[in-house]
């Protein structure tokens, strides 16, 4: 303990001494095998290209003020730490970097292209990590998982054998959406929409066979008409009836095409009726294909230009057959116009592509029956969804689920566990590697060239990171765990997939809560982006105000169902906390020198004590009910204004009195409550805490080990609360009094009542901080009136002020009062107005009015009472 405190808490100095200490320490570690009820959190895992922004920062604040406060409510916590191996982002950069260099992935090879990667990843993979840690998070790093380590691994390929086994993954040809720049199939999820996109609606005419007419059709992609296989019309359409069966002459490839009716696909009213059907590149169309019986005539290679099916635009780029199929339809004579169209485009989240659907043939996991189990977790109470209104979405997705495709067409991540037979065709699904067919017994087999989507492995996550498969100590001790922090744009993505994951493979809801937090945005509500240049970067703000400021910031704006406004002066508010709790705890350090021996608390002593018993209650119901902001003013509120407002205040006489009884007293109460106070703050500020802890005489080792602040720690409120609240209050008037009449602080003021007895008493406090003494007694002749806690009493001004002068001043307040207020019913009376008005602005002129309506009698009355 030092014996001399710095004159300002610096933050960067105590991360510097205990964080690391802390960590090395094993100060986060649990035991699986030690006492107190589980607690645990498994991170959001950050994808290993990462680096730390506000999403991240306040995700994590979140979690770690949990963990600090449930481990020092005596639970066994554990903070499970990793990262994400983020198959497609990963790959991306290790190609750039290649490109870069003069070489192709392809070139290269897949097992050479993978040791690059994962020597990327050793050697840049840990930004993320370190920048966590500058947070101050008290994740277990001992136990730090990454999704591709050899335990996940293992735990991804059990997991998919026993779905393959159960018949829930199968591989089949469907029609999915592809990345032609990524060149790998993406799902529904990672597929952004790009609204009110301006497109082209072009029509053009079909002509029938015969050589009878033609059918117009129209459309936003004329390069998908070489995949054409069917026109489509209204089977009760009066125009097109006759036509159902007939065909029509594709104009710009030698063949055929029938006319077919499809009620489901087709609306009359729309459009000219009839619409072209392209079943392999068209979801709708897909659809259509399979009620008919269509041919399905796949258009594009991978990179998305037209292929051999294409006749004379083999080789073109989609959108250079676009151009080039509308100019040959014009000179056909089979153009029919085009229009400005809104629309939707769809491109891949990952590489901004156009999304092109493209038949495929991949691995598919049947969600149904996995989906129906987990719906009912949320529905019957298993977890619950804070804020509540989240549960909607969950259930949107849930009821609405569509298998999900899990192979991507990529060399980095999990490569599938089934291997392909030349000989016989057969697959072969195995938990370990296989030299020969299982079918046929062949040694001609090759293994499965794709790997699974990212979040099949996330999906694992709450217990692969605990030892699954393996029946390991930790999973049998923190699985289930308590609750998922996360944010709203991923419940589908992963949340969903780990509540069905959870409860197939482990026989229980991974989590009993999911806390939804809000965006971060800029004070003006706007979202954060770096076209906008309103980015906040939150290690830079961490090297401005320190972690502990910047952390306490995050917690006091989390309110539940709402999005954060960050502001750096909300920050700046909070290094002015943390310096005013410094400054208090010097004062307490400036009269102990050692922890103080028990002793009686007098009246004041018990008010303060009590009302750290009653802060402590609120502070824990608060994040008990993830009320983050609730907490944090919970904490302002006590330490600011009842311990270093008022105790304080109320300490110094009995501090600086000959008294020793009450010094004792006061020296004990400083101590106990400053004992608290670092506790309180500790799940919030935690360095600031520790320092705190670490310079309190009598403390012992670290303010993480120490137990949370209980309300029953502390003496139940008794009749002292009232006493101290209208004491309070009566100071408050007092001082009010002497700012309004401009009244000297060493002008000695007496405070008059019939109803405040139980004060007169506390003639040190009163005189320390109001330099006033309350007496019994009538109204006097020249007095300022004040209302304490219900009761009228008054502060005699006659021989203290220049009454007359202070008769006009109120005057002239009196005058311009009664000027505005008869403004405000003049206005009011005037029909014009009335009639005019919007109602808003009705009901403010009559509020305005009635406020001066009140200063009025307040002004009259202060001029009746000096004489």
């Amino acid at each position: 303990m030092s014996t001399e405190l710095p004159n300002h808490y610096d933050p960067h100095a105590a991360f510097a001494r205990y964080a690391k200490a802390w960590e090395e320490g094993g100060a986060y570690t649990p035991d699986p095998s030690a006492p107190g009820e589980p607690y645990c959190i498994v991170i959001p895992p950050p994808n290993v290209t990462g680096s730390l922004h506000m999403g991240h920062a306040l995700n994590n604040t979140v979690q770690d003020i949990l963990i600090r406060y449930k481990r020092a409510c005596g639970f066994n916590t554990l903070w499970v730490p990793g990262t994400d191996h983020a198959g497609i982002a990963t790959q991306w950069i290790v190609e750039k970097q290649l490109r870069a260099r003069g070489i192709d992935r392809r070139e290269l090879g897949r097992e050479k292209f993978l040791e690059c990667v994962w020597e990327w990843k050793e050697h840049s993979g840990g930004t993320i990590v370190n920048q966590l840690k500058r947070l101050g998070v008290s994740c277990d790093w001992s136990r730090q998982r990454f999704t591709m380590d050899e335990g996940l691994s293992r735990a991804v390929r059990e997991c998919f054998v026993r779905l393959y086994e159960e018949g829930l993954i199968y591989r089949a040809t469907r029609l999915i959406n592809w990345d032609p720049v990524g060149l790998t199939a993406i799902s529904d999820l990672e597929v952004e929409t790009e609204e009110n996109v301006t497109g082209e609606l072009w029509s053009f005419a079909y002509p029938l066979s015969d050589g009878s007419g033609e059918i117009v059709v129209a459309t936003t992609r004329p390069e998908t008409m070489l995949g054409d296989t069917a026109v489509a019309v209204h089977p009760e359409d009066p125009r097109y009836k006759a036509l159902i069966g007939k065909t029509v002459k594709h104009p710009l490839l030698d063949r055929e095409i029938p006319i077919v009716g499809d009620a489901i696909l087709v609306d009359p009213a729309f459009g000219s009726g009839a619409v072209k059907v392209t079943p392999a590149h068209d979801f709708n169309d897909h659809a259509v294909g399979k009620r008919h019986g269509l041919p399905m005539i796949t258009i594009f290679t991978l990179d998305a230009r037209v292929n051999e099916h294409g006749g004379q635009y083999q080789g073109l780029d989609r959108f250079e057959a676009r151009r080039q199929v509308k100019a040959d339809i014009a000179a056909l004579g089979l153009d029919r116009g085009s229009k400005a169209h809104l629309m939707t485009l769809p491109k891949s989240q990952r590489s901004g592509a156009v999304v092109e659907p493209m038949l495929s043939t991949q691995w598919f996991v049947k969600m149904r029956p996995l989906a129906t189990p987990a719906l009912g977790a949320v529905e019957n109470g298993f977890t619950t969804f804070h804020p509540r209104q989240w549960e909607n979405t969950y259930y949107a997705w849930m009821r609405n689920i569509q298998d999900w495709c899990i192979s991507r067409q990529l060399w980095w991540g999990h490569r599938i566990p089934a291997w392909h037979c030349a000989a016989c065709g057969e697959a072969t699904v195995s938990r370990h590697d296989v030299a020969a067919c299982g079918a046929c017994g062949s040694d001609r087999v090759s293994q499965d060239d794709d790997v699974l989507d990212t979040w099949f492995s996330s999906a694992l996550w709450p217990f692969s990171t605990l030892g699954w498969p393996d029946k390991t100590a930790e999973l049998a001790r923190w699985y289930p765990t308590n609750v998922l922090v996360t944010g709203f744009d991923i419940i589908f993505f992963w949340v969903a997939r780990m509540m069905y994951s959870g409860i197939h493979q482990m026989g229980a809801v991974p989590f009993s809560d999911v806390y939804i937090h809000g965006l971060v945005r800029d004070e003006e509500g706007e979202k954060m982006s770096k076209t906008k240049g309103n980015v906040v970067d939150p290690l830079v703000a961490i090297e401005k105000h320190g972690a502990d400021a910047f952390r306490m910031t995050l917690a006091s704006l989390a309110g539940l169902g709402r999005d954060l406004l960050w502001s750096d002066k909300r920050v700046e508010q909070w290094t002015r906390f943390q310096n005013k709790v410094w400054q208090a705890f010097r004062f307490l350090r400036m009269h102990l020198s050692e922890k103080p021996a028990e002793a009686t608390p007098g009246p004041m002593d018990r008010w303060i004590l009590a009302r750290a018993g009653a802060a402590s209650r609120r502070i824990a119901e608060a994040i008990d009910s993830y009320r983050f902001n609730d907490a944090a003013t919970e904490v302002h509120a006590f330490v600011w204004y009842e311990l270093c407002d008022w105790y304080i205040e109320f300490s110094k006489p009995a501090l600086y009195g000959d008294d020793e009884a009450a010094k004792a007293a006061a020296r004990h109460t400083l101590w106990t409550v400053f004992s608290a106070v670092s506790r309180l703050l500790h799940p919030f500020m935690p360095f600031l805490a520790e320092e705190l802890w670490r310079n309190l005489p009598g403390s012992t080792g670290s303010v993480i080990h120490a137990p949370f602040p209980r309300p029953a720690d502390f003496p139940a409120a008794d009749a002292t609360l009232d006493e101290v609240a209208l004491l309070q209050e009566a100071i408050v008037a007092v001082r009010r009094v002497r700012a309004e009449k401009e009244l000297s602080p060493r002008v000695a003021l007496q405070l008059v009542s019939r109803g405040l007895g139980a004060i007169t008493g506390y003639t040190a406090v009163l005189d320390d901080l109001a330099n006033v003494s309350v007496v019994e007694g009538d109204k006097p002749r020249a007095c300022a009136t004040v209302v304490v806690r219900g009761v009228e009493a008054w502060v005699p001004l006659e021989g203290i002020l220049d009454l007359e002068k202070e008769k006009a001043r109120l005057q002239g307040l009196l005058a311009k009062s009664q000027k505005s207020a008869d403004f405000l019913r003049a206005r009011l009376g005037n029909e014009g107005f009335v009639q005019r008005a919007k109602p808003e602005l009705i009901e403010q002129t009559r509020t305005e009015l009635a406020e001066e309506d009140a200063k009025i009698a307040t002004l009259a009355a202060a001029i009746d009472a000096l004489g």
